[in-house]
């Protein structure tokens, strides 16, 4: 199993950090750690304030002891004034209940990056590509998979065919 530091580590590699604050474009965080500070019109103990303060909140309450795999993202306009630390926000993807493995995690941040436009699924690329041997496995496959198939075996399995039992005149 990896730690979490290689595995931020890792993402930071493969999908670099921004520019000008240098956080990682993705990370993975453990839910109950996270902190953010927001601006609240009550205390988080729930007395109501005249005017709003900051505060050091939980940033996912509602996430209880899970691995989150957040994204880096602008904070837009209009949410400024909720989020007035910073233009820039971790924001999650993905919880996992239990630590995910990097293969797990890279399928996910390519499958949002995906969705987005900005780079394709990775598709499987076959090693051996001559077409000798990938004629050579389309028969094997093939053989696995319709190599029992005959013509009476079809009969039998749509129930046209019939069957004589072994011991059939040996009275």
């Amino acid at each position: 199993m990896e730690s979490l530091e290689n595995v931020n580590r890792l993402l930071v590699d493969r999908f670099s950090s921004d520019s000008s604050t240098n956080q990682a474009i993705w990370r993975l965080s453990w839910s109950d750690d996270q902190l953010e500070k927001r601006r609240m019109n009550c205390t988080p103990e729930g007395i109501q304030l005249l005017h709003s303060e900051v505060f050091l909140v939980k940033k996912y309450p509602y996430i209880k002891s899970k691995w989150v795999l957040e994204r880096l993202v602008v904070i837009p306009d209009f949410q400024q004034d909720e989020l007035p630390v910073s233009k820039l926000s971790y924001e999650p993807i993905y919880t996992f209940d239990i630590f995910p493995s990097m293969q797990a995690i890279l399928f996910i941040v390519d499958t949002v990056y995906a969705a987005l436009g900005k780079k394709s699924m990775a598709k499987y690329v076959d090693p051996d590509t001559s077409e000798e041997v990938r004629q050579n496995r389309i028969k094997e496959l093939h053989q696995e998979l319709f190599g029992n198939e005959t013509d009476v075996g079809d009969a039998l399995a749509y129930k046209q065919g019939v069957t004589v039992p072994r011991n059939y005149g040996d009275e």
